[in-house]
């Protein structure tokens, strides 16, 4: 499975998808309109609008309200990555350099905001327009709620195994649930399969973080550097995991994980303690739940080529180097 696949499926709706995204955006600000189209340009994977569509697809057809929900999804979550990094203060994202880097965060900030307007634009006038305000409003909740708990974590170095799971549930499992859900909504699917639809986004977008939490303690190939979270003090699955089997050593490393700005040599310690103490393998356990419990998900939907692809997509998780 790879994404050329996903994209020849889709088609023409994946061309008409990405000319809303971009029509979308356009302005009379030349300046405006040049970042946009540098940042169009070095898109990511865009990951949740293809779900959006390929649940359409599986439900019953793409029509022009899938498409605008899937542009909507996209501009929202890029919006979010932009104010993001201006709260983080990284200088990359996915490899290169930021947006807040090369503009500045003032102008960041003010991009995001312009983004996230040209999506509610999207869906105003929508056959479900109170359906999707009410999704992303909510996710747009449930991420701001996820960055403050994870702050408060980090500065209280507590964060507990029901911490993480909410902090990953708000900040990354909630969009794809709404991508999901919208693209059923989009057709006009049954209640059932609206639930089946958020049920395996849910299950992905947890089971997607995870592998990003994974790689933290391996090599990969995502977009930043190997340790990134570590070093900002966050306590993920495969160190909760790894504490989990050494109890008698927890204190001791939440010690030095609260140490790690006087003493960043602590972050090969814990990366040893990590590799040492099974927290690769018990985090890996756990992303294949998420990856069985969001295929079981699909089994409310009817046999077809884009079901097929859903399931491909759960599965690709499991081994994914990026």
């Amino acid at each position: 499975m790879n994404r050329e696949e996903i994209i020849a499926l889709l088609g023409e709706d994946w061309k008409r998808f990405e000319d809303f995204v971009r029509d979308s955006l356009q302005s009379d600000i030349p300046m405006l309109n040049s970042v946009n189209d540098t940042l169009l340009s070095n898109a990511g994977k865009r990951l949740r609008p293809m779900l959006l569509l390929l649940v359409a697809k599986a439900l019953g057809g793409i029509n022009r309200e899938s498409l605008c929900f899937a542009a909507a999804t996209e501009m929202i979550h890029n919006a979010t990555l932009f104010h993001d990094d201006v709260v983080d203060e990284s200088p990359t994202r996915r490899g290169k350099p930021s947006l807040s880097s090369i503009v500045g965060p003032s102008a960041a900030v003010l991009i995001g905001d312009f983004w996230l307007s040209r999506a509610v634009d999207l869906i105003v006038g929508t056959r479900h327009q109170s359906e999707a305000i009410q999704q992303f409003s909510g996710v747009l909740s449930r991420l701001a709620e996820g960055e403050m708990l994870q702050m408060q974590k980090v500065l209280d170095n507590d964060t507990s195994e029901d911490d993480y799971f909410r902090i990953i549930n708000c900040k990354t499992a909630s969009l794809f649930e709404a991508a999901c859900r919208l693209g059923a909504y989009s057709v006009d699917a049954a209640p059932g399969l609206v639930e089946a639809a958020g049920r395996y986004g849910a299950a992905l977008g947890s089971a997607f973080q995870i592998r990003d939490d994974i790689f933290d303690y391996q090599q990969g190939e995502i977009g930043k550097p190997v340790g990134i979270d570590l070093k900002e003090q966050k306590i993920t699955l495969p160190l909760l995991g790894a504490m989990l089997h050494a109890p008698g050593q927890e204190e001791a490393i939440r010690a030095k994980v609260h140490d790690i700005p006087e003493h960043p040599e602590y972050c090969d310690d814990i990366h040893s303690f990590v590799l040492e103490n099974g927290g690769i393998e018990y985090a890996s356990a756990r992303l294949d739940s998420f990856i069985e419990e969001a295929i079981s998900a699909l089994d409310a939907f009817p046999a077809s080529a884009p079901k097929d692809m859903l399931v491909e997509l759960a599965r690709y998780n499991a081994f994914r180097n990026r």
